[in-house]
């Protein structure tokens, strides 16, 4: 049996092995280093054409295999299955191209509106003004110039 005096001491020693354990596991470098992200997550419609274009691809290969072995095999399964490949890379080559497609959707109506230049700003300004003062001189050109004369609509 242990004493009180005993247990005390165990006790002691077993806190104090627990403050070295924590002292030592502040020096240690974590674990779990966050790092951010090297390129930037596809958007929720394309990531979904991704994921299911490459389960319908790892499919097709997977048939693709198994019609291969039972053509060797020489089982009467391999036609049907050769048959079915063919329709298989036809889908998954839909597939992948789904994934383009919407990849290409997705960045045309919500992809990066890039800014004008200062410098083409200038030059569509220039181009609105010269546009401005063009038409007020075919507006000028056009009016009546003087109160009296044929063009007058009101007499006074």
């Amino acid at each position: 049996m242990m004493g009180t005096a005993e247990r005390r001491k165990e006790s002691w020693g077993g806190q104090q092995r627990e403050r070295e354990q924590h002292e030592t596991a502040e020096q240690r470098p974590p674990l779990w280093v966050e790092e951010p992200a090297r390129r930037r997550r596809l958007p929720d419609p394309v990531r979904t054409a991704a994921v299911r274009a490459v389960i319908i691809v790892a499919l097709t290969l997977v048939q693709a295999m198994v019609a291969f072995l039972a053509a060797l095999a020489g089982s009467w399964l391999s036609f049907p299955m050769v048959l079915s490949s063919v329709a298989s890379t036809v889908v998954a080559t839909w597939g992948v191209l789904d994934v383009w497609v919407t990849r290409q959707v997705w960045n045309q109506r919500n992809g990066v509106v890039s800014m004008p230049s200062s410098t083409a700003r200038r030059l569509r300004r220039e181009r609105r003004r010269a546009r401005r003062e063009a038409r007020a001189v075919a507006r000028g050109k056009g009016r009546i110039h003087g109160r009296s004369g044929p063009g007058q609509l009101s007499h006074s």
